[in-house]
């Protein structure tokens, strides 16, 4: 059963990095938590997340911050889709160049229309967001083989653009859920209640105790 309030924390395993978030599941989820990164540029990011009782996302807000630049984007979702809202200081792309990376481009998004279908957000490198589509379709306790496609609006960090991006969630059996977009996959092990203890390739979970 779920319980309130929760802390869930996990190091990255594909860069140098963690994640930090505290959770009320009681009814739907609201979420506050940190990420820490060096890839592709060293940086700090802190969201803020709502879902209904339906597991349906209902407001993401996001800061990402580094030296000499930071950058927030929020959306809320409204009658007929989403609405994006973004703010920019400093020179993320310079900081970028300067590490020999290509620029970023602008937070958010110029098209909200494209965003209209999807149910879930999602944030790179943060194995949190997994959890909603796995608790709103019940993916975790699913029968075996049974696929499911979502779109999500994915929010990429640190730039904080946000694009549409389409997922499959296949359930395993107890415990075992496979993550697909594109051509990426990743068989994601979770908890009882839905939430990320490894996901391969990105992020482990190190619980208390």
């Amino acid at each position: 059963m779920p319980t309130t309030p929760k802390s869930l924390f996990w190091t990255r395993t594909d860069t140098a990095g963690a994640e930090h978030v505290v959770i009320d599941d009681a009814h739907g989820l609201t979420a506050h938590g940190t990420l820490v990164a060096i890839d592709p540029i060293p940086y700090s990011c802190r969201y803020q997340l709502a879902a209904g009782q339906d597991w349906t996302a209902i407001r993401l807000e996001v800061e990402a911050e580094g030296a000499g630049w930071s950058r927030s984007v929020r959306l809320e979702r409204t009658g007929d889709g989403w609405r994006v809202r973004t703010g920019e200081e400093g020179d993320l792309d310079a900081a970028l160049r300067a590490a020999g990376h290509t620029p970023a481009g602008l937070p958010g998004t110029e098209a909200p229309d494209r965003l209209a279908d999807a149910f879930d957000v999602d944030l790179s490198g943060s194995p949190l967001f997994n959890t909603l589509p796995v608790r709103r379709l019940n993916m975790n306790r699913a029968p075996a083989d049974q696929a499911r496609r979502v779109i999500a609006a994915w929010v990429l960090v640190p730039s904080l653009a946000v694009v549409p991006a389409e997922q499959v969630y296949t359930s395993l059996g107890p415990g075992r859920v496979r993550f697909a977009s594109d051509t990426f996959t990743a068989d994601l092990a979770v908890d009882p209640d839905g939430f990320v203890v490894r996901y391969p390739g990105l992020a482990e979970r190190v619980d208390a105790g």
